[in-house]
């Protein structure tokens, strides 16, 4: 088969997930051409924020290809610097920002280790702890500078984080509080963070390694007795501000999660258990069961379905199928989906009438609606494959398609784990085309061990049919099953860069 999984490179991710590099600088004649260029290594997005320099620095940049310069007419800071820079992202379309320092301190070859944390804490704040700092040849001054930004962050946020004073980050853009009011100085980083906290966004740490070359080699504009002067006037406006607003922010949001759970759950549990299960169970014991009886029953679990996901919807959930194909669902396949929330059953069943799905004993024992799936024949599939081919041909031939987790279990990160051969092996024996369904954000709204619900958006893309030629010529069952994988992690990095630029 001709199908290709690509592997997209670092730098290709970055732009898909909308994140550029910025780069501020002011009288970094000596390292400002490593650093970008090396940058530029890593991105294709990066764009150099020129601070009034008044050494070489702004020739150098405009002989260095592939990048965007924004230049300020006088030294303004840092803080402003990074304001600029950022307005800039916004206005070119990006959702993230990697900030970092154009003196050498940084590597930029550490850019992978930030998108792997943005990849794994979509929608973050970033924050590139540089490693065995305590190990490095720093000054008094920037010791003590850093253990009293971090005593302060904590007292102010109640957040502790080993390394506040780093310019190593990664920004959510469309996340960023207080840029009306940050100062113009090198503390606007802390002020970004103490924002950053006080409105819920979540900050990560991410070890990356740092260079302080000889004392000699260093480009420094920390003035200490005026800018110590400073960062105190600033912490004491910080602490007042955590009382009136920070903290008051934090119980509100506390209050807002609570209550935006009960709601979810109630209506959730109220339409699922106290709507669908009885109404099913009352329908099955009225008359005979026939085959078409059992036809209308899946009917009304797909009335049932599409009313919670997509006309009614969970509360602060958005519901999105897509077709990536011109290939109807209406006759049998084998639907294959990754596996993240107890949310995934009520995605598959709006697809169509008449599916089965597969489950573990734990959905089909449930005492809510076990009864109900188990009328709807649903199989459990610790029967064993073989002993359920007889009953799946049967409902095969009455036009009916097989869904099938192959991962088996629920996963704990939203990653797709291993496959298991059984839904290949099921489609070999009943001659079915397989359908890949790419299941997104079910399990960032119910997280497998959280106890709450959380906003966001479920979508579940209707991939292409693959022929059971097709999906033979992949080889034996085992291999089939791990080229499926493949494709699907593929193609969910694909959903879910598409969906977490927007974070």
């Amino acid at each position: 088969m001709q199908e290709i999984i690509s592997t997209l490179t670092s730098r290709e991710r970055l732009h898909r997930r909308g994140i550029c590099v910025i780069v501020p600088t002011y009288n970094n004649e000596t390292t400002i051409r490593d650093v970008v260029e090396r940058c530029n290594e890593q991105s294709d997005d990066v764009i150099v924020v020129n601070d009034g320099c008044t050494d070489s620095t702004t020739s150098i940049l405009a002989n260095i290809e592939g990048i965007t310069i924004v230049t300020l007419s006088h030294n303004s800071g840092k803080g402003t610097a990074l304001k600029m820079g950022f307005n800039k992202a916004m206005e070119m379309g990006f959702s993230y920002a990697i900030t970092l320092d154009a003196d050498g301190q940084h590597f930029p070859e550490d850019i992978p280790l930030m998108l792997k944390a943005n990849i794994e804490n979509p929608g973050a704040l970033i924050v590139g702890e540089r490693k065995d700092l305590k190990e490095q040849e720093r000054s008094g001054g920037s010791k003590f500078a850093n253990a009293f930004s971090n005593f302060w962050f904590f007292v102010q946020t109640w957040k502790h984080l080993k390394d506040t004073q780093t310019g190593f980050r990664l920004y959510p853009l469309r996340k960023l509080h207080g840029l009306s009011l940050l100062t113009s100085k090198y503390e606007a980083e802390l002020e970004l963070l103490v924002f950053a906290a006080w409105h819920g966004v979540k900050l990560v740490s991410q070890p990356v390694n740092v260079y302080y070359p000889p004392r000699e080699q260093r480009v420094s504009h920390f003035r200490p007795g005026l800018d110590f002067t400073r960062i105190f006037v600033l912490n004491t406006i910080l602490c007042f501000l955590a009382c009136v607003y920070g903290l008051p922010l934090y119980i509100w949001r506390a209050l807002r999660t609570i209550l935006f759970t009960l709601y979810s759950l109630l209506f959730f549990v109220v339409c699922s258990i106290g709507l669908m299960t009885p109404l099913v169970s009352l329908y099955i014991k009225i008359g005979k069961m026939t085959l078409k009886k059992r036809d209308n029953l899946h009917g009304i679990l797909q009335w049932i379905s599409k009313f919670i996901m997509i006309w009614h919807g969970i509360p602060g959930v958005k519901y999105k199928h897509r077709c990536n194909s011109d290939e109807s669902l209406d006759g049998p396949s084998v639907l294959i989906c990754n596996h993240q929330s107890h949310l995934d059953l009520m995605t598959l069943l709006p697809l169509k009438k008449k599916i089965v799905v597969l489950t573990n004993d734990w959905v089909w024992r449930n005492p809510f609606y076990g009864y109900v799936i188990r009328q709807a024949e649903f199989y459990p599939v610790s029967a064993g494959v073989d002993a359920l081919i007889p009953k799946l041909r049967n409902l095969v031939d009455r036009g009916y398609s097989i869904a099938v987790y192959p991962e088996g279990t629920r996963s704990e990160d939203c990653s797709i784990g291993r496959f298991h051969q059984g839904a290949f092996y099921i489609a070999e024996q009943l001659n079915l085309d397989v359908v890949p369904l790419i299941l997104y954000g079910a399990g960032k709204v119910l997280p497998k061990k959280d106890k709450h619900l959380h906003k966001g958006i479920i979508s579940l893309d209707v991939d292409r049919h693959f022929s059971p030629k097709e999906v033979i010529s992949l080889g034996t069952l085992k291999q089939r099953a791990s080229w499926f994988r493949k494709y699907y992690k593929s193609r969910y990095d694909e959903v879910s860069d598409e969906y977490e630029r927007f974070c």
